[in-house]
């Protein structure tokens, strides 16, 4: 698996192949349509291959900057820009992927890559529109800008994930007390 799910709603898993957007250089995780296609695949959007151009792989960074920068604003309790609002309505009007039954109560889903960037839109829209919305937060990780469902008891999760998000921040919080604690001892050790 090339892509990473983690953050609780397909649509921000979305907005985070974008990788440290803060960063000098962020990871790009769409890189080519074949990265689309596989994203579509791995997410569970689509069950079979969703054939990309260059054109769709286009489509698919401008609807994953809007919905970022509307997802922002909502982090941030301002107001929508008229532009990213544009671009992730008009994607939603589009037809959507749609599931279908096959043998034996089989579901699948195949979809063009508009299809598949509507269902993203249309996510996007229900997310912001709705009560989950309240939920939102990114990653207390100062090069992480992974945006994820706080759905933990009493709102605490402070990481996208424990790996590698939590890890590395428990580690320096390690290190900074024994660095803390081995000054403490030092400065005893010397007035004797």
């Amino acid at each position: 698996m090339v892509h990473t799910f983690k953050c609780g709603a397909p649509v921000l898993d979305f907005i985070g192949t974008l990788r440290a957007r803060r960063n000098a250089v962020p990871t790009e995780m769409l890189i080519s349509p074949e990265s689309l296609e596989a994203w579509f695949r791995e997410s569970g959007l689509v069950d079979a291959n969703t054939p990309c151009e260059a054109s769709d792989l286009e489509h698919a960074v401008a609807l994953r900057e809007a919905v970022y920068r509307l997802v922002v604003a909502t982090l941030n309790g301002d107001d929508y820009g008229a532009e990213a609002l544009a671009v992730v309505n008009g994607t939603a009007r589009t037809p959507s992927a749609v599931p279908q039954l096959v043998q034996r109560g089989d579901r699948r889903v195949e979809a063009t890559p508009q299809q598949a960037l509507s269902s993203i839109a249309r996510q996007a829209v229900e997310l912001l529109g709705g009560p989950e919305a309240a939920l939102l937060k990114e990653c207390s990780r100062g090069e992480c800008t992974q945006v994820y469902l706080d759905r933990s008891h009493g709102s605490r999760r402070e990481w996208c994930a424990m790996d590698p998000c939590g890890n590395r921040i428990k580690a320096a919080a390690y290190r900074a007390r024994k660095r803390t604690g081995a000054r403490a001892v030092t400065p005893e050790r010397s007035s004797r």
